[in-house]
């Protein structure tokens, strides 16, 4: 494992057993960005860095019983925390790293990540691998229960011109990782950039 994902696995770790008491009123965020996501009955979608899961439920809701949920981390204590929530109900968890799924080409038709992109140690190469999963026209959402000035104010940080999450940033990251940014929307509230994946 690299020093990358020892740095995540650990930061996550400490984090896990508390994770849902610490942001408990963010469950219908999820669930509006899960909305936008446009699933259908019967799609198969990943939800890339499920953390404790709580995407799982309303990606289920979205795809109806005949569809099919994945939730992929890369840290047990997460997965663990999870099952605790009675989340492995709504989809199947894999203990995975996003820049290496043990998926088919082309197997999805949509991935949710919440939160993802600022922890991810080669965007570019980690995108192309989400792309990589999902079918043609298919669709990523980028989604953050708040936006990226409440979220630098809540860890003390100023926001900076280099933040990946700033569209100016975000689109080309995208353009050059397999997806076209469709939508862009950074609130308070929340932080939503939905892409499709390019032919």
């Amino acid at each position: 494992m690299s020093d990358d994902h020892t740095h995540v696995q650990e930061f996550f770790t400490a984090r896990a057993a508390d994770w849902d008491t610490r942001f408990p009123d963010d469950g219908p965020a999820y669930t509006a960005a899960v909305a936008d996501l446009g699933l259908r009955e019967g799609d198969r979608v990943l939800d890339a860095g499920c953390g404790t899961g709580r995407a799982l439920t309303p990606l289920r809701a979205a795809v109806g019983p005949s569809g099919a949920v994945l939730g992929a981390d890369l840290t047990p204590a997460m997965l663990k925390a999870a099952v605790r929530a009675g989340r492995d109900r709504d989809g199947q968890l894999l203990l995975a790293d996003v820049a290496w799924l043990p998926l088919r080409t082309e197997s999805l038709d949509a991935v949710f990540a919440a939160g993802l992109v600022a922890h991810l140690p080669h965007p570019t190469a980690n995108l192309r691998e989400l792309a990589r999963v999902v079918r043609p026209g298919g669709t990523l959402a980028l989604f953050h229960p708040i936006g990226r000035a409440a979220l630098a104010a809540r860890h003390g940080r100023k926001l900076t011109p280099d933040d990946l999450r700033a569209q100016a940033n975000l689109g080309p990251l995208l353009a050059g990782s397999g997806w076209h940014m469709t939508s862009y929307v950074d609130e308070d509230a929340r932080f939503l950039a939905l892409a499709a994946r390019v032919d």
